[in-house]
């Protein structure tokens, strides 16, 4: 850094208006940083819902150069984890500022993050799934045989459906109060089935959801809820975070017993039927291309996951933890990453020791269930 640069760390609610709009100007600069998470009014709500977010900005010349949105103490977590699918620092294109740059001699002692867009801090990273559509006929038509082959058996389900039990029927950007109950109500029946843990347990995430949602489709931020019938019957809802550009499919379920129907394949085609209607030019599905994604995938971004550690106690636990479950990955597999990353989980979520002992007991429990069946 040259003499005429400083980092400083503060308060969300300290940031001024020439802030968030350094930011949003940032943003809008950087293509990588299109993902409504890294709107800086994402991390306002996070603020507001959930509390203790901080920003650290690197300033040069007087000019904000670098944001870096986070929670935590000595063990920080990037704003919003494990709620927010995309983390990132928000800085210009090509500008080589990592976590480390950031957060030395900011009382952190290790920042864990599992999907950072542009850090130049990167030991381990993945794709991510983007749909870049300009109008529905012309994206189907450019996609190869294998998807023509996932949309006709889509299309049979669709035709079978009807004929089983009703009408098919889409509402987009549904202002239904019942639709929404009702995907928070499967999303949690499904967390619960699988063993994952259960981040709309949080009151906080329950309330960012809903305020977004309520903000309605002509807000800048929102989230935008799209529902699929057969007859009067809900099969699938997709609730997405956007800024009206960039739709990020975020809590998305359905009828469990109309699985055979694949009502979430039949979802996302509604969606992508309507896009021109709604004014997406990108669905993203998030991290990873495996699966049905490969399908549907497009363009990609690059993310990133690991632990930036400094010199502290907290950073010494941290990397030692790191060294012990690289050490014992032969003999006991991800055990000790699955410990940690369900911590994580549940440190983010659970304010206090109490809550967090109980959930991790649960999870623990929820394993040894899964392992005995």
């Amino acid at each position: 850094m040259s003499p005429s640069t400083t980092v400083k760390t503060v308060g969300f609610d300290a940031l001024t208006e020439a802030d968030i709009a350094r930011w949003a100007e940032l943003r809008d600069q950087n293509p990588v940083l299109e993902s409504p998470y890294h709107h800086p009014d994402y991390h306002a709500l996070v603020h507001k819902h959930k509390g203790g977010v901080k920003v650290t900005m690197m300033i040069e010349d007087g000019t904000a150069i670098a944001f870096l949105p986070w929670q935590g103490g000595v063990f920080a977590r990037p704003s919003g984890a494990p709620f927010s699918d995309y983390q990132s620092i928000i800085t210009a294109p090509d500008t080589a500022i990592g976590i480390h740059d950031l957060l030395k001699g900011q009382s952190v002692g290790a920042f864990r993050y599992t999907a950072m867009v542009g850090s130049a801090d990167a030991p381990h990273g993945e794709l991510t799934a983007r749909m870049e559509i300009d109008d529905a006929e012309n994206w189907r038509e450019s996609r190869d045989g294998s998807y023509r082959r996932h949309l006709k058996g889509t299309n049979r389900r669709i035709r079978k459906a009807e004929q089983e039990i009703g009408p098919r029927r889409v509402v987009a950007c549904s202002r239904d109060i019942d639709a929404f109950q009702t995907l928070i109500r499967w999303k949690r029946k499904q967390y619960a089935e699988s063993g994952k843990y259960d981040v709309l347990k949080n009151e906080g995430n329950i309330a960012m959801l809903r305020e977004l949602w309520e903000r309605g489709p002509q807000a800048g931020l929102r989230a935008d809820l799209h529902t699929l019938y057969f007859g009067d019957r809900l099969a699938a809802c997709d609730l997405g975070l956007t800024d009206g550009k960039v739709y990020h499919s975020w809590i998305v379920s359905y009828d469990p017993d109309l699985h055979a129907y694949a009502p979430g394949f039949q979802m996302l085609e509604a969606i992508i039927d309507e896009i021109s209607t709604l004014g997406y030019r990108v669905i993203d599905l998030g991290t990873g291309t495996g699966g049905f994604k490969k399908q549907y995938t497009t363009h990609s971004h690059f993310v990133t996951s690991g632990v930036v550690t400094l010199p502290s106690p907290a950073g010494f636990a941290a990397s030692t933890y790191d060294r012990l479950e690289a050490g014992l990955k032969s003999r006991t597999g991800d055990a000790l990453g699955k410990v940690r990353r369900r911590y994580s989980q549940i440190a983010a979520c659970e304010p206090t020791w109490m809550g967090r002992s109980a959930a991790m007991a649960d999870a623990i429990g929820a394993q040894f269930k899964s392992h005995s069946t």
